[in-house]
């Protein structure tokens, strides 16, 4: 496959998540291609990489089924200036990662251009919408999935699929090492540590941030040997959480990071986390963790009527079974919150047998995914040129 065409690629990321699997991309590309050209929209670990980031990536940032409504105008802006760069400026392949609502729509256009088009991320079609497999169909020549269950979704509807294997699992030790972690982190060895994850998007700052820190106040109030930690994804929703903290639990010992959520995840004894990539990660560095989420009340009606899946975090959906606590919208209250905690705390033993269930299920994650993608790329390329 060496000598390939392949000079420029476009790559667009929705969200912080993305851009870390997108940086891993590049990378891994790169070791065929040093001089690949590649720009689209990416964020900070993207650009480190070398990808052009061609607008701002909080403008992709929204959530649930209401916020995009109200940011749709810019939205179809911002693909209408994406598609016409593309058209004008036509890379070899384009790789959307993840974002389905705004890729997919992109990529159609794109692959009727007589552009291929790699998608990395599957979107939830097997949980909700199933209908949208056929539109996906329609605008990708490869689908590749992180997950195994996944792939064996798409191959029922014959649409182009490989399962990669989830990044996280290969980066992330079999066994990570919590001494180690809180020296990293310059914090106490020795003390009982509490993280609070409430999220990488300015609105589920807006949504958990306050239920997080009253049951880490809750739970200090009870056990005042406990400390607490959180980390960001950048400056902006460090402070909007600053704030919170600020207002609602000024006493608490928190102690606040920015970009070093992995660390804090493996320096922690228990982890209260929202739903999303971060509970995979949570699971992959073995910790107990409280899946907690809260939405509009308006999303989350249309969740229910909706999505069809009896889980909502990963570690749960992989196992298929009740691992972690999943706590959503109400549920996901101070009190609760804090009994899950401390039944941790109290459970050394039910800790154990998690540990166990989450060390079986990272093995099963584990592929050299960078460069599974890579290889896959390059093979579509070979196909599409010979």
């Amino acid at each position: 496959m060496e000598n390939l065409p392949l000079k420029k690629i476009g790559i667009l990321a929705g969200e912080a998540s993305g851009d870390l699997l997108g940086a891993k991309l590049i990378y891994a590309l790169r070791e065929h291609y040093p001089h690949l050209q590649i720009e689209g929209i990416g964020g900070a670990a993207m650009m480190a990489a070398g990808c052009n980031s061609l607008f701002d990536i909080e403008r992709l940032a929204v959530m649930g089924f209401i916020e995009p409504l109200m940011r749709l105008p810019d939205l179809i802006r911002l693909r209408h200036d994406l598609l016409q760069h593309f058209l004008k400026n036509p890379p070899d392949v384009f790789i959307g990662i993840d974002a389905p609502d705004f890729n997919l729509g992109l990529e159609l256009k794109l692959r009727q251009a007589g552009i291929p088009v790699v998608h990395y991320v599957s979107p939830s079609v097997w949980a909700w919408r199933q209908y949208r497999v056929h539109k996906i169909a329609k605008a990708v020549d490869l689908m590749l999935t992180l997950l195994p269950f996944e792939a064996k979704f798409y191959e029922q509807y014959k649409v182009p699929v490989r399962y990669v294997g989830h990044p996280l699992a290969a980066q992330i030790p079999l066994h990570p090492d919590k001494a180690e972690a809180r020296r990293a982190l310059c914090i106490d060895e020795k003390q009982t540590y509490i993280a609070l994850l409430p999220g990488s998007r300015r609105q589920e700052i807006r949504y958990m941030a306050e239920p997080f820190l009253r049951a880490a106040h809750k739970a200090w109030q009870a056990r005042p040997h406990l400390r607490f930690l959180t980390a960001h994804v950048n400056e902006q929703r460090y402070q909007e959480f600053y704030e919170c903290y600020k207002k609602f639990t000024p006493d608490l010992p928190l102690e606040f990071f920015t970009r070093r959520s992995q660390d804090i995840m493996a320096a922690a004894d228990v982890v209260v986390v929202t739903s999303g990539t971060s509970t995979l990660e949570t699971m992959l560095y073995k910790r107990p963790m409280i899946i907690a989420y809260r939405m509009s009340r308006l999303t989350h009606l249309l969740a229910k009527i909706l999505v069809k899946i009896p889980y909502v975090g990963l570690p749960n959906l992989l196992a298929g079974e009740w691992l972690v606590p999943e706590l959503i919208q109400d549920a996901a209250n101070p009190d609760a919150i804090c009994q899950h905690i401390f039944d941790y705390l109290d459970h050394p033993e039910k800790v154990q047998k998690l540990i166990e269930r989450f060390t079986q299920l990272h093995l099963e994650l584990r592929a050299d995914t960078a460069r599974e993608i890579s290889d896959a790329i390059l093979n579509l390329k070979s196909a599409q040129t010979y």
